[in-house]
């Protein structure tokens, strides 16, 4: 295998070598751009989108995909007959051992295959029309930036030798035009008397440059402002710019006209008509509306609030509750901004395939409009399924599976009812696990809360109202742990860009059902545990060492001998060291052994300014504040022997939490992007109370810092070897830069830092795991790596390959030491990491 990957390579090396395979004698392949402003030469993206010719992909500086292009042949075959007679004796030697079905399958792979390589990039050729048109490009973009005495000059230089050529594009922008004088004319004595009650500011101003884009913007208010005060026929069609383009001195005066009157068709003549301000008359929605009955009669209605509920059969929403999705009411005037926010919110509902929205004018009247609303239902029961491969340092390899089943407006009010039901299985180093767990979730539409609090947050911010309960049940998994979980979440849309959610009533009960298997299933603490043993055994004349193994003895012999070693104070003066390992020990015992109820009050504000999917320069922001225990252990005054709160002998988890996460993204050329995100968050508990496994903070896994697996790394400057490591205070920071390989397939470069700390201030917390300050920050892990991606459209399959560059915990040669393939990091992720 070894042997056939290296000729693999080699012949994909020998053939990199002559790039100019599949390049005629009498043609060159483009191989760099060189843009020219004023005798700089310009780098930026601003102007890549205007070059018609772009030299072939490249990655590290090699054009891979023009490598793989040149694995294959024009010339080759392209049918099995025509493969058979290049190539007889194997085709008959096919044939006479099979068949002829055979011999033509065979004769296709390898068609097939040369095929799939010509499918990659082929050579870019140069093209003296295509660097013609670029320079005209190149010239009116700069017209439009007010350079009108712009020249664009070009140029290639050919290397008929090596078949290759560049492009040169000359740009002397020139003196740039100012605006002058600006002059407003709208004729129409409506859009006159909208416009000056407005106090709208023209982005147009004396001595500006000029600018397209800011006369497009310009127009775009005014269409604008005339839409959303009523004047349904208004169009960009009205507005005209006038332009004098006589002046010799660099300056231009401006005339911006609106039109008096708009044409209007009319028994086949076109008539003027006047701009007027529209209102909603009449509001009719079909709630089960298809293409195919589009011409029969409603069957059912209802009338509620002056809005007409139909369906061609029976009426299956609640009037009251789908009439909060429409924020029109008859009498209103027509805005374009409330036949959005009815179009989004009925989106938002999840309940409709398509939402189609037409205003019609009523017969007899030039001002009065009619709203019909066509909504098509989506399916009322649909099932989903959901798989996802785990690791980390304690769960080798595994998969999940999440079966899930939808009912849409479960109570009429398009409500969605949410049965989900999940299992997880692998294989860890104390033999197979599993997981199964349900929950049921119903989210509602709106907010529901006592004393009117529902009408602090307005409609058009599409709240929503949460409510889940659910259970799961881990065996072999850590210590065999039984969850239960409540949630009633509210959520809304502050704007476009701002989301804010309120967990209010956020509670989980953790119960550990396997206590006992706690220094089996976590032996790095047995194993330190019986090296203290066999020390205390020596100083004190006793017999613990060696602690049994045996699961039935194991933890109360261990438990027994912690006891011990914690009550000898003659043993705590001559050892401290190993004192403070074994209470380090008892500490996280009772951590991790403790069931915990977790009452949680959170508030979450999200900033995000993506336009779509397809956009890549946008900025995300999240702030999470959260506290566990402070409004329920009000009414508790109960303490466990270990001097926690409880409420009904549950240990009651009292902290406070911040969590605060920022993306930014950079698109940074041809289907390549920048990104950076950085993570700080920290946890502060009181009244002695510990904080929940669950809850702590770790580092490392596909997601995190990829050069150590998960719970792996820290806190601090700590090596522990332990299972697993968390903390009460993280820093994460990341950068990526993503780019195309070849088709679907994506690569990334990468660089993660961060850590873990304690800053609990814990007596059992050894000082290297502490963070005391910012010279702390030496102890922060640097990894990196590259990944590939490939692309499945409705999800990201990724491998992303860690190296430890900057390992805080070594006594010495803490760079590079173990920047090498045996120590990386090997994380299979679904989606991006961030």
């Amino acid at each position: 295998m070894k042997k056939l990957s290296f000729y693999f390579l080699l012949i994909l090396f020998l053939t990199a070598c002559n790039s100019t395979k599949h390049v005629a004698e009498d043609e060159q392949m483009l191989t760099q751009n060189y843009i020219f402003v004023d005798s700089v030469r310009d780098k930026s993206t601003e102007l890549e989108k205007y070059i018609l010719q772009k030299p072939n992909p490249k990655l590290l500086g090699a054009p891979i995909g023009l490598y793989f292009h040149n694995l294959g042949d024009h010339n080759k075959p392209k049918t099995a007959l025509k493969w058979g007679k290049k190539h007889p004796k194997k085709y008959k030697f096919i044939k006479n051992i099979f068949s002829e079905k055979q011999s033509i399958a065979y004769a296709n792979s390898f068609i097939q295959l040369n095929n799939w390589f010509l499918s990659y990039d082929a050579p870019v050729i140069i093209s003296e029309n295509k660097v013609k048109r670029t320079s005209e490009n190149l010239w009116a973009y700069y017209k439009t930036q007010g350079f009108f005495e712009s020249k664009v000059t070009s140029k290639v230089n050919r290397d008929s030798v090596r078949k290759k050529a560049t492009a040169e594009y000359r740009i002397r922008r020139g003196r740039p035009t100012l605006l002058d004088t600006i002059k407003l004319k709208i004729e129409s004595p409506v859009l006159d008397s909208i416009y000056k009650k407005s106090g709208m500011r023209s982005l147009l101003k004396s001595g500006n440059q000029y600018n397209d884009k800011t006369f497009r913007k310009e127009a775009s208010n005014v269409v604008k402002l005339f839409r959303n005060s009523g004047v349904f026929y208004f169009s960009e069609s009205a507005l005209g710019f006038y332009v004098d383009s006589t002046r010799t001195d660099y300056k231009t005066n401006v005339e911006f006209l609106v039109a008096k009157d708009r044409f209007k068709e009319e028994k086949g003549n076109y008539v003027k008509k006047d701009y007027k301000v529209h209102r909603i008359k009449e509001i009719n929605v079909v709630t089960d509306y298809s293409y195919t009955k589009k011409d029969e009669v409603p069957s059912d209605s209802v009338s509620y609030r002056g809005i007409n509920f139909l369906a061609h059969r029976k009426l299956k929403y609640n009037p009251k509750y789908l009439a909060q999705s429409i924020f029109f009411s008859s009498g209103d005037v027509y805005k374009d901004t409330l036949r959005n926010l009815t179009r989004n919110h009925l989106k938002s509902l999840n309940n409709f395939k398509s939402t189609n929205i037409t205003f019609t004018p009523i017969n007899g009247t030039d001002n009065e409009l009619r709203m019909d609303l066509f909504l098509s239902p989506k399916e009322k029961f649909t099932l989903g399924f959901e798989t996802e491969l785990t690791h980390s340092n304690i769960r080798n390899i595994g998969s999940s599976a999440k079966f899930s089943l939808t009912n849409r407006n479960a109570f009429r009010g398009a409500e969605l009812l949410k049965f989900s039901f999940l299992g997880s299985y692998f294989n860890s180093n104390n033999g197979p696990g599993w997981e199964i767990g349900a929950d049921a979730s119903l989210e509602i539409p709106r907010l529901v809360a006592p004393f009117g609090l529902s009408k602090l947050v307005p409609k058009r911010m599409s709240p929503r109202t949460l409510f889940s309960l659910g259970s799961s049940f881990q065996k072999n998994i850590g210590l065999d742990r039984q969850t239960f979980t409540f949630l009633s979440d509210y959520k809304w849309q502050y704007n476009r860009k701002k989301t804010i959610q309120l967990e209010v009533f956020n509670t989980q009960y953790i119960q550990n059902l396997n206590v006992n298997r706690f220094f089996d299933i976590y032996s790095s603490e047995f194993t330190n545990l019986n090296a203290v043993a066999e020390i205390y055994d020596t100083a004190n004349g006793t017999s613990f060492y060696p602690l049994s193994t045996d699961l039935s003895t194991q933890a109360s012999e261990s438990l027994k001998f912690i006891d011990a070693v914690a009550s000898n104070s003659s043993f705590q003066v001559s050892n401290s060291d190993n004192y403070n390992t074994v209470l380090n020990i008892q500490n996280r015992y009772n951590i991790v052994t403790s069931d915990f109820l977790i009452p949680t009050l959170a508030y979450s504000y999200t900033y995000n300014n993506q336009i779509d999917f397809k956009d890549n320069n946008f900025s995300f922001f999240k702030a999470r504040v959260s506290n566990s225990g402070n409004v329920l252990g009000l009414f508790s005054k109960n303490y466990n022997e270990n001097g926690k709160k409880t409420l009904f002998k549950i240990p009651l988890a009292q902290y406070f939490k911040t969590d605060l996460e920022y993306k930014r993204f950079w698109d940074v050329g041809v289907n390549s992007v920048f990104g950076i995100r950085t993570f700080v968050g920290a946890i502060f508990t009181y009244d002695n109370s510990d904080i929940p496994f669950t809850r702590s903070y770790f580092a490392g896994g596909s997601n995190d810092i990829r050069a150590w697996q998960t719970y792996e790394l820290g806190p601090g400057s700590r090596n522990s070897g332990l299972e697993f490591n968390v903390g009460s205070f993280k820093f994460l920071t990341s950068a990526e830069y993503r780019f195309d390989l070849i088709g679907s397939l994506k690569g990334a470069l990468f660089v993660d830092a961060g850590n873990i700390w304690d800053i609990s201030g814990s007596e059992f917390v050894d000082s290297d795991a502490k963070f005391n300050s910012l010279s702390s920050l030496k102890d922060i892990a640097i990894g990196s790596g590259v990944g590939v991606r490939y692309d499945l459209n409705f999800f990201v399959l990724r491998l992303d390959v860690g190296f430890k560059t900057y390992e805080p915990y070594l006594e010495e040669s803490k760079w590079f030491k173990n920047y090498n393939f045996s120590s990386a990091v090997y994380n299979i992720g679904i989606n991006y990491p961030f």
